[in-house]
């Protein structure tokens, strides 16, 4: 629908009255807009024909707005008044929020507990941390930054290295003490295992046992905080990333039988658009980010 078909005049000679109205000078106005002084000086012609009235009258060293300018005026400056405190607040509020999506295991045992140092340092932006649902489809239209697995090589994203996914079997300490000590990777092939079976037929292979012995695990929780939560019950071993479970490991509420890692070359990548590379907020957390990564 047109303006002239609700009742309104152009946009443009609005704006260019309204800069105007403001500066009391149409050379300030026309330099605010990106105009030239002729320019926006055609504009409120266009508007003063429409209305039937002088808004301004023009003298030698400047213009004055008439009586029905001042009228119009403070209206219109109002408006826009409104206008620019409701764009602001959209901003501010797009640019005091940072949304960040990851896989829970990482997002629960790695990046929430450093979160709190970011926030520390940036006490201007709010952190929003959103579990990642899918590790085949995170989805970046309502967050700005998403911590994936990959080969670090997506279209349209920037992606810098975090870390790599190295996997080893890991168990509670009554488990670990019912096997003996698990003198030999063969040793797990008798109890439950949790996790993706192609993981536990890799692990095998490296670390000596025959691959058809490894069978398959009975148990894939999908999501690895999961499958350790039900290994720290003592139900069994479970295929998981050491980083990640360092303080169960340190207190000895978990085992790490054997010293073989596995990796898949799937590793974790911080990525967001290429468009919005350069966002104060995006720069700030990838920095800090990546020293978190540096620093383990």
């Amino acid at each position: 629908m047109s303006d002239l078909a609700i009742g309104l005049p152009p946009l443009s000679a609005v704006r260019a009255f309204e800069a105007a109205v403001r500066h009391g000078s149409f050379t300030l106005a026309a330099a605010e807009l990106g105009m030239t002084q002729a320019a926006v000086s055609y504009q409120i012609k266009l508007l003063e024909e429409r209305l039937g009235a002088p808004l301004f009258r023009r003298r030698p060293r400047g213009v004055v707005l008439t009586e029905t300018g001042e009228r119009l005026g403070v209206s219109v400056t109002d408006a826009f008044d409104g206008l620019r405190g409701a764009f602001a607040a959209v901003t501010e509020t797009a640019e005091g929020v940072l949304s960040v999506q990851a896989l829970p295991t990482i997002a629960a045992n790695w990046l929430a507990p450093r979160l709190g140092l970011f926030q520390c340092a940036n006490p201007s932006l709010a952190i929003r941390l959103v579990p990642q649902v899918s590790q085949r489809q995170p989805e970046l239209d309502d967050c700005d930054v998403v911590i994936r697995r990959g080969s670090g090589q997506w279209p349209g994203l920037e992606a810098h290295w975090l870390m790599t996914n190295e996997y080893t079997p890991l168990c509670g300490p009554g488990l670990f003490r019912h096997l003996g000590g698990a003198a030999q990777p063969s040793d797990l092939l008798a109890v439950p295992r949790f996790g993706c079976p192609k993981s536990w037929a890799g692990w095998f292979a490296a670390a000596g046992a025959s691959a058809d012995q490894a069978g398959e695990a009975r148990i894939d929780l999908v999501v690895q905080q999961f499958e350790v939560t039900a290994a720290l019950a003592g139900n069994g071993a479970v295929m998981a990333q050491p980083a990640f479970f360092r303080r169960e490991l340190n207190q000895g509420v978990l085992v790490q039988p054997f010293d073989v890692m596995l990796r898949d070359g799937q590793d974790y990548w911080l990525t967001y658009p290429t468009r919005r590379r350069n966002a104060r907020k995006i720069r700030l957390f990838r920095d800090w980010l990546l020293k978190e990564a540096r620093d383990g």
